[in-house]
């Protein structure tokens, strides 16, 4: 089974690799230029899709994304490139996938920022999948506002214990696209329930972390809280404090998604 899904899932438009295996063996590139190959080639108003012979490999995929020219323009809304167009083409290639997971979840993980609810929720309209936001259900299951007020009520910890179990809960169902936190990655014990499912590790470069986060402010972010500064150091400081602390977890998702570079116009 594991063979035949691998098969199908490299060959379509999203982010499986050539194996689902326990290293991140596929990749999408988003550059400004795209390279010749079988590539899904589109700006966000025109989307293509490239076909070529099918080779024993994981497929590339190469983005180019412009945003108008601003400080926070290219980091303000992670809504901004949820396009009508992208979200045909994933229903499309959705038809594709569906078969070959086999109800299975998937797990978004990535540092804060990184887009995880956004992509998210596409993807699970497209898959025709549920979408999860584990914070959101920490919040709920302790009644709190935000993760920030769990944090200030009660202590880092005790999010902790309760976001391993949303995702042990969560691991027990199938058809669902779960929005991790940007530490759920550190508890051995989360990769347990979440290897049920596949799991998608949304890499950013820290700079362009910084910038949006900077943009929307930090004060959901409460890992942030302690550092001094203008909200981009700030932001970028403890980004890379926690990227080397969890960088080698995220490593662990069965595929990563790169963002190599982002430009503006």
């Amino acid at each position: 089974m594991e063979a035949a899904t691998a098969s199908s899932l490299h060959c379509c438009t999203w982010i499986f690799p050539e194996k689902i295996g326990r290293r991140p063996n596929g990749f999408l590139r988003f550059s400004r230029n795209c390279r010749e190959g079988r590539t899904l080639r589109f700006n966000w108003r025109d989307l293509q899709w490239s076909n070529a012979s099918i080779h024993p490999r994981p497929v590339s995929l190469e983005i180019s994304c412009s945003y108008n020219n601003s400080p926070a323009s290219a980091f303000e809304s992670e809504n901004r490139c949820a396009s009508l167009d992208e979200a045909l083409v994933l229903k499309k290639k959705a038809e594709e996938v569906i078969p070959c997971l086999d109800g299975r979840c998937i797990y978004l993980v990535g540092m804060m920022g990184s887009g995880k609810t956004t992509v998210g929720k596409m993807l699970s309209e497209a898959l025709g999948y549920s979408f999860f936001d584990s914070d959101k259900l920490v919040e709920q299951a302790t009644g709190e506002t935000s993760v920030a007020e769990i944090f200030k009520n009660y202590s880092e910890s005790f999010f902790r214990d309760n976001e391993s179990e949303v995702l042990r809960k969560l691991s027990l169902m199938h058809q669902l696209v779960v929005a991790t936190g940007g530490g759920a990655v550190v508890r051995p014990i989360n990769w347990k329930y979440m290897r049920h499912g596949i799991t998608v590790w949304l890499d950013v470069p820290l700079e362009a972390l910084a910038r949006r986060i900077a943009a929307v402010g930090t004060d959901s972010r409460p890992l942030l809280h302690d550092e001094s500064g203008d909200a981009y150091t700030k932001a970028l400081m403890r980004l890379s404090l926690l990227s080397e602390e969890r960088g080698k977890a995220y490593a662990n998702a069965d595929t990563r998604v790169s963002l190599l570079s982002t430009h503006t116009n």
